[in-house]
């Protein structure tokens, strides 16, 4: 029989809902060796908190994070706030010997980063960063062909991530808006994303160079006072990977037309793959080992039972949504926390990724390759 596990939430907005319907799916879709309890939500808007809490289920509120990871019937606390305090929480958190997962970007810059690794490894807790397109089963099918050496070594790795609801000058300031309290914007919010995928996919990124771009110098917040905007809206840059693969990356929230559009490409020396987020249950795959005139790029629709985590779900043809991928992320949270295994990414990858994006950060206002350091 599963024991209980006790969880706490912080934040009830966009992340706290995705993170509350894995919450309420998860033990009824796998079986699982813990059975997670929702047992309480921290926000600081008291009706919505008591609404949210209502609709997923958690069973008390607080008001104060402080006092949400001091209380005895917590074991695992969720953190979907705003990336300001990532890192007070999470080390909050792990201190009071919490198992701990933190919404992306893990923090606003490397040394908060830092910090949350430090405090979990010494606390000994289970401790995760919500990258949930690792948890996308076309990509994780990816990842195995890719080990399996079906396209060889790899030679580039290109991604783009397009969003388009900031591209309306009439759109209102909020936090994501304010270099101090995101850390940055469109950089933090989509690179991030998809530098953690290049580092499942490809490996460690060596060095880099980028830009970053505010193109609407000021908004309008819903007051009526008007706020000098300090995020990016866009951020691009080149990478090379340690193993010598070459790398593009660019993220916008100013691609009109397009609402959530990540799309990357890696191409090896015998095959290449390729994958659409608006298309999340398909994976284009070509190789050179086919007999030439069979050659060219096929689609494969990951909904066998035999692909990643697709026999907890429907019948071949029956297509997951994107809601699926953050389920499979506290399955995979809680076997580890059972298993007092590690789970990825962690916090230690989410600090490599910070590393990278604090790089084109930097390469953004020298205007130069930077190295991303070793550790």
């Amino acid at each position: 029989m599963a024991r209980n596990i006790n969880v706490a939430i912080v934040g009830t907005r966009f992340m706290g809902r995705a993170h509350s319907n894995a919450f309420l799916d998860v033990a009824h879709f796998f079986d699982l060796p813990l059975q997670p309890v929702m047992r309480a939500a921290c926000g600081r808007d008291v009706a919505n908190l008591q609404s949210f809490a209502a609709r997923y289920g958690w069973q008390t509120t607080e008001t104060s994070w402080e006092k949400l990871v001091a209380r005895d019937d917590i074991d695992v606390v969720d953190i979907c706030t705003s990336n300001l305090t990532h890192m007070l929480i999470a080390v909050a958190a792990a201190k009071a010997g919490k198992h701990v997962i933190c919404e992306k970007p893990m923090a606003r810059n490397a040394g908060e980063a830092r910090q949350m690794f430090e405090a979990a490894q010494d606390a000994g807790v289970r401790h995760m960063v919500a990258f949930n397109y690792r948890r996308v089963p076309a990509l994780v099918l990816a990842k195995q062909l890719i080990e399996q050496g079906k396209i060889g070594s790899i030679v580039h790795f290109n991604a783009v991530y397009y969003q388009d609801w900031l591209v309306d000058a009439g759109a209102l300031y909020g936090w994501r808006n304010d270099v101090q309290e995101a850390g940055s914007g469109a950089h933090g919010d989509l690179n991030a994303h998809i530098v953690d995928l290049a580092r499942f996919l490809v490996g460690d990124v060596a060095a880099v160079t980028g830009v970053q771009e505010v193109i609407i110098k000021e908004r309008r917040a819903a007051n009526g006072t008007v706020h000098p905007v300090t995020a990016d809206d866009a951020a691009t840059f080149l990478a090379r990977f340690q193993n010598g693969a070459i790398g593009y990356f660019f993220s916008s929230r100013m691609c009109t037309g397009r609402k959530n559009y990540l799309r990357l490409e890696i191409f090896g020396s015998k095959g290449s793959l390729g994958f659409n987020l608006e298309r999340m249950n398909e994976l284009e795959f070509y190789s050179r080992e086919e007999p030439d005139p069979e050659q060219g790029f096929r689609t494969i629709l990951v909904t066998n039972a035999s692909q990643p985590y697709i026999s907890a779900w429907w019948p071949p043809g029956h297509i997951i949504g994107w809601e699926h991928t953050f389920i499979h992320e506290v399955r995979d949270f809680l076997l580890a926390v059972a298993a007092h295994e590690p789970v990825h990414p962690d916090f230690y990858d989410g600090l490599r990724c910070q590393q990278v994006l604090d790089a084109v950060t930097e390469s953004a206002r020298t205007r130069r390759w930077v190295d991303i350091p070793e550790t």
